[in-house]
């Protein structure tokens, strides 16, 4: 049996997040869906594993609520369950930040598509590209001449993005993540404090990887699953350290 791998996430005020939680657990029980949803006021982000059948019903309960029709899963698969069990989790944020003032739901920075970023990349435009995950994913794999700030949560962005050069706030800085989650977060965080171009990779290295593969990137992605690591076409890959 081969598993299919749903990753997405919206920015979208919620309430009734009890009540919420409460259905999307009885959906992804009765699917036997293994994974993590989490749900805040501010949004949702999911990540969840089963049947082609599962997910395909899975996708459709999720729509059935308008305010979640725009949802873009990223899809990808696998010979084994990645998950060991089904959570859904009622959190403050949907991705970490303590930071007040950043709300993507209401005013997000602009996106670049994956094609867009090749071309420019391509063309050899001038830019830089942020890396905005964990140094140990940074390890794994990422853009070619991409910085990073050595984080080790993403709660310490905004205190490390202090320490970017000032030189950086005249140029086009193109940010980007796993799934376009942190990155939609750290963006806005950015012209917060004087960036003057920023943009966000639209669905992250996994979007890009399905539409571009594993051009201008070295190494492999890494996700938070029993995959560890994904390469260009989307297949799982043991990391070094196995």
């Amino acid at each position: 049996m081969r598993f299919i791998n749903l990753a997405g996430y919206k920015f979208v005020r919620l309430d009734g997040l009890p009540e919420l939680r409460a259905g999307f657990k009885e959906c992804c029980g009765s699917l036997g869906l293994k994974g993590t949803i989490l749900l805040s006021p501010e949004g949702i982000n999911v990540f969840v594993a089963g049947s082609e059948a599962a997910v395909t019903r899975f996708k459709a309960f999720v729509h059935a609520d308008s305010r979640f029709a725009g949802l873009r899963f990223k899809k990808s698969v696998s010979a084994s369950q990645p998950f060991k069990r089904m959570l859904v989790k009622i959190k403050r944020e949907i991705i970490t930040l303590r930071v007040t003032g950043v709300d993507p739901a209401a005013q997000r920075a602009p996106g670049i598509t994956a094609a867009e970023l090749k071309r420019w990349l391509d063309d050899g435009r001038e830019l830089v590209l942020l890396d905005t995950r964990n140094a140990f994913e940074v390890a794994t794999g990422t853009f070619r001449n991409a910085i990073h700030l050595d984080l080790k949560s993403f709660g310490d962005f905004p205190r490390a993005a202090d320490r970017l050069d000032e030189s950086l706030k005249s140029r086009t800085i193109v940010a980007f993540c796993t799934g376009g989650i942190r990155c939609e977060k750290a963006a806005p965080l950015l012209i917060q404090k004087g960036f003057r171009s920023v943009f966000q990779l639209e669905g992250g290295i996994l979007q890009y990887f399905e539409e571009c593969g594993d051009a201008h990137f070295q190494g492999r992605c890494f996700v938070f699953d029993q995959r560890t690591a994904l390469d260009g076409n989307l297949n799982p890959q043991p990391t070094d350290a196995q």
